[in-house]
């Protein structure tokens, strides 16, 4: 007991020694705080914590006025983002819609040019170009359905445009040739046929034949009159494997020899011409083919019965005439029978 009562003496007498120090140490600090508010100018208070601070206040509006611009900022960039993953979506949906309809587009217009509807032709494969997703067949089969209904200007302008979009296209180039040709613009055709040559033979297309392409020079050299040339390019032809041979290949050769008064290769090429028409009409199915066909043969015999009579050849000039006849006679053609009659009579009254 005398232990813990001397212990909590020595206690209190620690404590009243604090005290004191406390006492002044409060006092000092209390003249430190008057002197700090002297010189802000801000007049002395006993309780410090009722001062009114407006920095403090402005503190507290400067950072509400960036926090509401930051997350103003978040919300339009979250929605502007929003709104261009949705636009693109739909972007995206109706460019493959457009896709199908311009494909869909597309194969009902070659279908209606095939089937010589070629109005409704003209007016799907329009439908498919204003999608904008239309590729170049489309101005390609465009302009030959315009050219089927006349319209060569409106033709023109398509093929000008498949070439402008594929330069290496060789049926654009053919079909424009065909098109100046029938504008009677033969140096641009020649040069068209010439491009597709080109063309055709870096890439190759499956719709055109090398043949088709020599043969369809030969013709234009043939008009503008260069008969060497024509007989290069129809002899070109004639020598490719591919496609099938035409008569008029042969015919117009003989034109060419004819021209340049090579008169026996020019009844060889009438012969095989009317040989070739021999071996079509046995497979043709109407009844308006096989006579065009028969015209044509009827018109190559009587073309080679003028050559055989020019060469002293007067038997094989009346040969020729009396085929021609015979065909005549089966055509029904009595303008053509009179005429062939007269030129067989004036062959006999030549040998009396």
């Amino acid at each position: 007991m005398e232990k813990n009562t001397s212990k909590k003496g020595r206690n209190s007498a620690k404590t009243a020694s604090v005290a004191p120090m406390t006492k002044k140490l409060t006092k000092e600090m209390r003249e430190v705080n008057k002197d700090v508010l002297a010189v802000k100018g801000t007049k002395a208070t006993p309780d410090c914590k009722q001062c009114f601070n407006p920095w403090s206040l402005s503190i507290y509006i400067y950072w509400f006025i960036i926090l509401f611009f930051i997350s103003a900022t978040f919300y339009i960039l979250g929605r502007s983002h929003g709104m261009m993953n949705q636009v693109q979506s739909m972007s995206n949906g109706v460019s493959e819609e457009t896709l199908l309809q311009a494909s869909d587009y597309y194969e009902r217009g070659k279908t209606n040019l095939l089937a010589k509807n070629i109005a409704d032709a003209i007016s799907d494969l329009t439908a498919a170009i204003e999608t904008g997703t239309a590729n170049v067949d489309a101005y390609i089969l465009r302009g030959e359905a315009y050219m089927q209904s006349g319209d060569y200007a409106a033709a023109l302008n398509d093929f000008n445009m498949a070439i402008e979009k594929e330069a290496g296209n060789a049926v654009a180039y053919y079909d424009r040739a065909l098109i100046y040709t029938r504008m009677e613009n033969y140096d641009a055709a020649l040069a068209d046929v010439n491009a597709a040559l080109a063309a055709q033979t870096v890439s190759p297309s499956e719709i055109l034949q090398m043949r088709d392409l020599y043969a369809k020079r030969g013709q234009l050299n043939l008009w503008l009159k260069n008969w060497d040339g024509a007989v290069a390019d129809y002899t070109n032809s004639l020598a490719l494997p591919d496609g099938i041979i035409s008569p008029s290949v042969y015919a117009e050769r003989a034109e060419a020899y004819t021209a340049l008064n090579k008169y026996s290769e020019a009844v060889l090429d009438y012969d095989s011409a009317v040989r070739v028409i021999s071996e079509q009409i046995a497979g043709t199915t109407t009844t308006e083919e096989r006579e065009r066909l028969s015209s044509n043969a009827m018109s190559y015999y009587e073309k080679s019965a003028a050559l055989n009579l020019n060469l002293g050849n007067i038997d094989d000039a009346r040969r020729d005439l009396e085929s021609a006849y015979t065909i005549a006679a089966a055509l029904n053609d009595a303008t053509s029978m009179e005429r062939l009659q007269n030129l067989m009579i004036g062959i006999n009254s030549t040998q009396e």
